[in-house]
């Protein structure tokens, strides 16, 4: 991919843009995909499409080849910067390269959302604010300006050497709901887009038939379900966009005592809609928070970042630690059940609006799994969440709003499987062990004697790294990128956490399971499909009481577990993995989390895989056909 051209396009600074000028892009950017819209209906020849998200997290990159993703992935596994957010040079050279194409064979690039009508909806809020909101509007747009956010369509058509004429935007929502609705399996559905914010919208229902989508309801800025959490992951002493998962965790030890309460401060709408009281928030010109000091003066005093946590006496912690911790779980649980109640409004109500059943959802709140397992369960609704539902599964989104837009739906693929990330060549992988240092290696000539082996270290109570395959798109790790351990030995749960992964001790880990014993262990119904949120890790169910003692590691203290299902078609090899697992143990379930240690991304490279297992407390690592060990085990 070229990054100096001979000829780049023109190209000018943001600074020496006009606002007219802006405007002017912005109107025939609409333009553009108005007329490709009206060309629906005529016939379109197959085309390769790149889809592109960055300059705010979680930047990827996402290729369609006739209408099929050929791959897909986040610049932070490259850059190794966790949540990266700069344009995806390296995803996008790595999608180039698996689609066989150079960036000349590339029919369009598509951007997630329309910068311009992100940057007026700041503008007008910020200016019905006064004095505090014109310091933020000073502050933001400097920012804008320095980092070049106006017209990403400039960077990237530079980036790539192509004509600017080749590169559109469609909006953030819309790229949502068509990462959720074009990657399902329905043929129809009910579509729900949910997240912090994206231009103005937070958050759609809408209708998917075929090719076509189409929107019924937004609801709009400052009416956020998504920024609610975020307000509450701040206020519970987590980083925002990062530790929403650590409030589902800490929510587990709570009660939901507050739920009532703060579910008054939502209207819920007939038609599926809410509104939100924004006495407690600062959502439009936040400074360092995104609420008011009147939240703590409701609630009581912020948990201060990186405090000890524990509910329970015998933690090291005096008693009136203890009662803070207590409270803050019991917020956590109420924030959590409230946002589980306003999902499932949205969802029952936005069904009886369509009278379709089958329902899509995408954008970052779409990932609350324990609000997932719920609809799955007391709404009995066929449900798809698209494996990247925040931000970076907008590249897939973006590239499937233009392409179905363009084509009229020709060559629509479900998207069933998350592994569209790199994989490597056993010579790769042979040869970043021998670079490692490592000697102590077992070398395998079938995948039958390395799944017998592995097994058996993990019934001996070994902790695993598994690296396999091409890499997973999301944030979960599900079989290809993995930690693995015995989930019935009671003692593993802090382990993995303490020695392994260096987080807090009350996180919880997801268990694994093939797909036809999944009943047996979860109170969850027989999942339905290929597509299912289960085999994404993206569903909460509950532990079977008589099982929880059976699988103590991955049932969390409120007696639920994030499941993952596992099929032959889906994951071949993790799938013989856990069979092999259950013969020796009578328990055919496996603790997986993510190869990656706290504060940074999941591996991706051998090399990556290599210099975590050296800085970490894992036993032993799978790599292909070899397994590496630190000291050896026979």
């Amino acid at each position: 991919m070229s990054r100096r051209p001979a000829e780049a396009p023109q190209t000018r600074g943001v600074s020496e843009i006009s606002s007219g000028t802006l405007l002017s892009a912005l109107v025939s950017q609409s333009s553009c995909l108005q007329a490709t819209r009206r060309r629906r209906k005529k016939a379109w020849p197959l085309m390769n499409v790149l889809g592109l998200s960055f300059d705010y997290h979680d930047a990827a990159a996402a290729i369609l080849v006739n209408g099929a993703i050929v791959a897909a992935a986040q610049e932070e596994r490259f850059s190794r910067r966790k949540h990266d957010k700069a344009l995806p040079e390296q995803a996008i050279d790595y999608c180039l390269k698996q689609a066989g194409l150079r960036a000349v064979d590339l029919d369009k690039v598509v951007y997630y959302e329309q910068p311009l009508l992100k940057f007026d909806r700041i503008l007008r809020s910020s200016l019905r604010r006064g004095k505090a909101g014109f310091a933020y509007l000073k502050d933001t747009a400097a920012a804008w300006l320095r980092e070049d956010k106006f017209e990403p369509r400039l960077r990237i058509a530079e980036c790539l050497n192509l004509p600017l004429e080749r590169v559109v935007c469609v909006r953030h929502h819309e790229s949502h709901a068509a990462s959720a609705f074009y990657c399902s399996p329905f043929d129809e559905a009910t579509v729900i887009t949910l997240d912090g914010v994206g231009e103005y919208e937070t958050a759609t229902i809408g209708v998917g038939r075929g090719s076509e989508l189409r929107t019924l309801s937004t609801i709009r800025m400052p009416h956020s379900l998504g920024l609610f959490y975020s307000a509450f992951t701040a206020y519970l002493g987590f980083e925002v966009n990062e530790g929403e998962y650590k409030v589902m965790g800490m929510a587990g030890f709570g009660q939901p005592d507050r739920h009532d309460e703060l579910l008054r401060l939502f209207s819920l709408q007939d038609d599926g809609t809410f509104r939100l009281d924004q006495r407690f928030f600062e959502f439009t010109a936040p400074n360092d928070l995104p609420y008011t000091p009147a939240l703590p003066a409701w609630l009581g005093p912020a948990r201060p970042p990186e405090s000890p946590f524990a509910t329970t006496e015998g933690e090291g912690l005096d008693a009136a630690a203890l009662a803070d911790c207590r409270r803050y779980a019991n917020l956590a649980a109420s924030v959590q059940k409230c946002t589980e109640t306003v999902i499932l409004h949205m969802v029952s109500r936005a069904v009886e609006r369509t009278g379709i059943r089958n329902v899509c959802m995408a954008g970052g709140v779409a990932l609350n799994s324990l609000a997932n397992g719920r609809i799955i369960r007391e709404l009995g609704l066929p449900l798809y969440v698209q494996p990247a539902a925040g931000d970076a599964g907008g590249a897939v989104g973006a590239a499937l709003s233009y392409y179905h837009s363009a084509s009229g739906g020709k060559g629509r693929r479900p998207l069933t499987s998350a592994f569209l990330g790199p994989a490597y060549t056993p010579d790769e992988i042979a040869a970043a062990i021998r670079d490692s240092g490592f000697e102590q290696v077992e070398c395998f000539d079938d995948d039958d004697a390395l799944i017998d082996r592995t097994a058996q270290l993990l019934a001996d109570g070994l902790v695993l790294g598994w690296f396999q395959g091409r890499s997973e798109w999301g944030p979960r790790a599900l079989g290809c990128r993995s930690i693995l351990a015995d989930p019935t030995r009671p003692d593993m749960q802090r382990a993995v956490n303490e020695r392994i992964k260096f987080r807090e001790p009350f996180r919880p880990f997801a268990p694994a399971t093939p797909v036809d014993e999944a009943v047996r262990f979860f109170d969850m119904p027989p999942v339905g499909g290929a597509a299912a949120p289960e085999y994404f890790m993206l569903a909460v169910h509950p532990v079977r009481e008589e099982q929880r003692t059976a699988i103590p590691a991955v049932s969390h203290a409120d007696g639920t577990a994030r499941v993952q299902v596992v099929s032959a078609q889906s994951n071949p090899l993790f799938f013989a993995l856990l069979q092999a697992f259950g013969q020796r143990t009578g328990v055919p379930v496996l603790l997986n989390t993510s190869f990656n240690l706290r504060g940074e991304p999941v591996v991706e490279t051998p090399t990556d895989a290599l210099k975590t297992f050296a800085f970490s407390g894992i036993d032993a690592l799978v790599m292909g056909r070899s397994i590496v060990h630190k000291s050896f085990t026979l």
